[in-house]
């Protein structure tokens, strides 16, 4: 990645908004479970806030994103509100699927963020259809997908970055590499070191960058969304992360290597980005204090918001499942 996308110091202001946003929510989301406040699936993302935080700022709200059941991070990084999300992880009908989706299946298309789905890999040829619609339309609009690294070892993906070559299709393979595919390592069941290695085989620029630093990953972030508004068709970009918890809410992770973990967490993305601003002079502690505050009153109010909200009515259970009878 050129220097020539580096962020200046507001958009990397903007980037930590929306990090410690993800950072907080997730603190939050186990709390609430582990207290009983809600029950629920829960696939924590915490350590992976850069990515999408970086990713989002280099989009418009135009632009589409097709994510996975581990992607609330991403959502709330496109701009899904806080209060929608979190009637929707309750089951309520204020949520965005009316209660309905629960926290695998969210969606909210007034950001562009698409078909969250709980099956791996399938972020992929969704969001190809989707740039191609961009594609035929001529609507400008880039399509971000989402996955993880054992998502890359799928039928879909491949399928996927070939037909994204072939056309030319404005769609980025974003691989948030957190080293680990449900419970197995990655080179348990990877063949190749790098997963960004593999788009060379569909003639795709394959890139792979750290994950947790924001300048480089915004800086990859939008050369790739400049080159597919161009036209110059998709590019695979992977980044480095850890995730800090289990697969699942409430998974020992007894699975995860105890030294790697420790580092990982020791090099906690966010804080060393918060560190880095204040040093720098792009913000000071007063400032970022204050978002931080106002963060977590908007996640207070959230909660409140989903559990004062009712319950899907019971004819709800056949609602935008099936269509409509016509009469013959």
């Amino acid at each position: 990645m050129t220097s020539n996308y580096a962020p200046d110091g507001a958009t990397q202001l903007e980037i930590y908004k929306r990090a410690a946003l993800l950072k907080a929510n997730d603190e939050r989301s186990r709390k609430v479970i582990m207290t009983g406040r809600l029950v629920m699936p829960y696939y924590s993302y915490r350590g992976q806030e850069i990515i999408p935080s970086a990713m989002a700022q280099a989009l418009t709200d135009d632009d589409y994103w097709v994510t996975i059941y581990r992607g609330i991070h991403d959502m709330l990084a496109k701009g899904m509100p806080l209060n929608d999300l979190w009637a929707e992880v309750a089951g309520r009908v204020d949520g965005t699927c009316k209660g309905k989706g629960g926290p695998m299946h969210l969606t909210y298309p007034k950001k562009g963020i698409m078909v969250t789905t709980g099956i791996v890999g399938s972020s992929m040829p969704i969001a190809n259809g989707i740039a191609w619609g961009s594609q035929l339309s001529g609507n400008n609009r880039v399509t971000v997908a989402t996955f993880g690294d054992g998502a890359s070892n799928i039928g879909a993906f491949h399928e996927s970055l070939n037909l994204a070559g072939v056309w030319k299709l404005p769609v980025i393979f974003l691989c948030q590499n957190n080293l680990y595919g449900e419970h197995t390592a990655y080179e348990k069941a990877t063949s190749v070191a790098r997963i960004a290695d593999r788009g060379a085989a569909y003639n795709i620029p394959g890139v792979r960058v750290n994950g947790n630093d924001p300048i480089e990953m915004y800086a990859a972030a939008r050369e790739a969304v400049e080159r597919a508004r161009a036209g110059e068709g998709p590019t695979l970009i992977e980044a480095m992360t850890f995730r800090f918890h289990g697969h699942v809410f409430g998974d020992s992770d007894a699975y995860m290597d105890k030294d790697q973990k420790k580092a990982a967490m020791d090099a906690d993305p966010v804080p060393i980005f918060r560190a880095r601003l204040i040093a720098e002079g792009i913000a000071s502690e007063d400032e970022l204090a204050a978002i931080e505050a106002q963060v977590e009153s908007d996640i207070d109010a959230a909660v409140e918001f989903a559990l004062a909200s009712p319950f899907p009515e019971f004819d709800e259970l056949t609602k935008d499942v099936y269509a409509e009878g016509v009469a013959a």
